[in-house]
C-alpha cells in the first residue's frame, strides 16, 4: 500500500498570485493540481451559479453551494489521489469558505466550521500557504469584473476577507507569504518552505 500523498493548499484573496504559485509548485513537484470551485463537471455547474453576479443569492446559499462543490471535490478528486500516494496541490480549500462567506459575508463561523467538517471529513491539508497582499495592491491588480460575484464586491468586502485570512493563519500556524513581492521572490520563499515536505 502506497503512503498517503502530500496535500498542499494555497489560499489568498483574489489577485494574490496563489493560482500561479499553486500551478507552478504542482508542476515542479509532479503533483496533481486542482482548484475550487469547479474542478469537476458537477463543480463547474455549481461554479457558474456561485460566480454569476446576475443571479440573486444570499450568503448562506452561496456558502452551501461552495460546500457542495467541496464535498464532491474531496470525494472524487482529492481523497482518491492522496490514497493512491499521489501528491495534491489545491488552489483554495475549506478556508476560502470561512474567509469569504464567514468573515466576508457574515455567515456564522461556527456553523460554517461544522458544515466544512461535514464536507471534508478527515481530509486536512499537510500545509496551507497564504499569499497575503494589501488592499492597495488588490485595487491595482484586479480587473473589477462586474459579472463576477466576488470580483465585483467592494474593497470593504475584500478587506474583511483579508482580515479573516490573517486571523485564520495565526490560529492555524499557516505559512504566510508577502504576495506583493515580485513573482520570482514569492516563488523563492515558497520553494524554500515546501522543500521540507515529504514529496
Amino acid at each position: 500500500m502506497s503512503p498517503r500523498g502530500v496535500f498542499l493548499v494555497f489560499e489568498g484573496i483574489d489577485v494574490s498570485g496563489k493560482s500561479t504559485q499553486a500551478r507552478r509548485v504542482a508542476l515542479s513537484n509532479d503533483a496533481l493540481f486542482t482548484f475550487e470551485p469547479g474542478d469537476t463537471p458537477l463543480g463547474a455547474e455549481l461554479r457558474h451559479w456561485v460566480l454569476d453576479a446576475a443571479t440573486p443569492m444570499n450568503p448562506a446559499t452561496e456558502a452551501l453551494l461552495m460546500l457542495s462543490d467541496r464535498s464532491h471535490h474531496v470525494r472524487t478528486v482529492i481523497e482518491p489521489a492522496l490514497d493512491e500516494g499521489r501528491n495534491v496541490v489545491s488552489d483554495r480549500y475549506y478556508a476560502s469558505t470561512l474567509a469569504y462567506q464567514g468573515y466576508g459575508r457574515g455567515v456564522d463561523l461556527a456553523l460554517l466550521r461544522a458544515a466544512s467538517e461535514l464536507a471534508i471529513g478527515s481530509c486536512l491539508p499537510t500545509l496551507t500557504i497564504l499569499l497575503d497582499i494589501p488592499l492597495e495592491v488588490v485595487n491595482e491588480r484586479r480587473a473589477h469584473d462586474a459579472q463576477d460575484r466576488f470580483e465585483s464586491a467592494d474593497l470593504a468586502f475584500h478587506q474583511r476577507v483579508r482580515d479573516g485570512y490573517l486571523e485564520l493563519a495565526q490560529e492555524n500556524a499557516w505559512f504566510v507569504v508577502d504576495g506583493s513581492l515580485a513573482e520570482s521572490e514569492v516563488a523563492g520563499v515558497i520553494d524554500e518552505r515546501v522543500a521540507d515536505l515529504p514529496w
